[in-house]
């Protein structure tokens, strides 16, 4: 049986009775064993959040890891995207059955659309098919990932609520303006990237001396910073090592000043990739 470890970990309210672990196993580029492998041993080292997506052709390899990982379904979160393919209210439905079908599970917990794809028009009707999705108790929430301030406004035109935007964000590409519009409609943010790829910024005295404060490492103190800022984080790591050390930022928080030098680190660039230009 796996020695499973269990790590004291916030949760973030999406709704009425769901919550969300505020750290998640992040899983691309990994494929095949690789992903499988490091899901089964991201759960024994404590996640219980994973998150995939079907442009990550690894859902089913991610599927096996979890039941590799013996850990009952309840206990688990379980996130996947959706691709253009599956953009319309119709087939939403069968993108999300095909997810169901690969990932060898009964339901996801989160199911977002991976780009918004603004020149196909179709990112609004999406939201309605996934609404319906969890409306009829087949998914418990949905929401949209890279989507900017214009396309979650359409959204909410349109009477729809997403739980969850995930965008890039990190202490050199904080996005202030993405995130300020987040808090107004009283969306949650999750980030991927959150470590910006092992970037430089990981040198920087405000994080340094936060970590000789704490007793922690650099990257420690930046998730810790994305939690203490409401936002969930969904760092990528396959080592045991590093799984692990994400995990163990729940026994410190930091405080304003030291959350302020760490946003004084944004740098006002963009995301990577512009998605009014770039989608799947």
């Amino acid at each position: 049986m796996t020695q499973h470890h269990t790590y004291s970990q916030q949760r973030i309210q999406l709704g009425e009775g769901i919550s969300i672990p505020a750290i998640g196993l992040g899983t691309w580029p990994l494929t095949g064993e690789d992903a499988t492998d490091a899901v089964a041993r991201g759960i024994a080292n404590g996640y219980r959040h994973v998150d995939t997506a079907h442009s990550y052709a690894n859902e089913a390899a991610v599927g096996d890891g979890i039941a590799r990982s013996g850990i009952r379904r309840d206990q688990l979160w379980v996130t996947s995207k959706l691709s253009l393919e599956g953009h319309s209210r119709t087939k939403v439905k069968d993108a999300y059955a095909g997810a169901l079908e690969r990932m060898g599970l009964d339901y996801l917990d989160l199911f977002l659309i991976h780009w918004p794809n603004p020149e196909h028009g179709r990112y609004v009707d999406t939201c309605q098919g996934l609404a319906e999705l969890v409306a009829d108790g087949a998914l418990r929430a949905w929401g949209v990932s890279n989507f900017k301030p214009a396309h979650l406004d359409a959204v909410y035109a349109a009477g729809l609520r997403p739980s969850v935007n995930q965008v890039q964000v990190d202490p050199e590409h904080l996005q202030r303006a993405q995130l300020e519009h987040h808090r107004t409609l009283g969306l949650v943010t999750a980030a991927y990237s959150p470590l910006g790829r092992a970037g430089d910024f990981l040198e920087h005295p405000a994080i340094t001396a936060a970590a000789a404060r704490y007793g922690k490492s650099p990257a420690q103190v930046v998730l810790r910073w994305h939690v203490d800022s409401g936002r969930i984080a969904v760092p990528k790591s396959a080592s045991d090592t590093r799984q692990r050390e994400n995990l163990e930022i729940f026994d410190f928080t930091l405080s304003e000043d030291e959350i302020s030098a760490i946003n004084a680190l944004d740098t006002g660039a963009g995301p990577r990739l512009d998605s009014d230009e770039y989608g799947h």
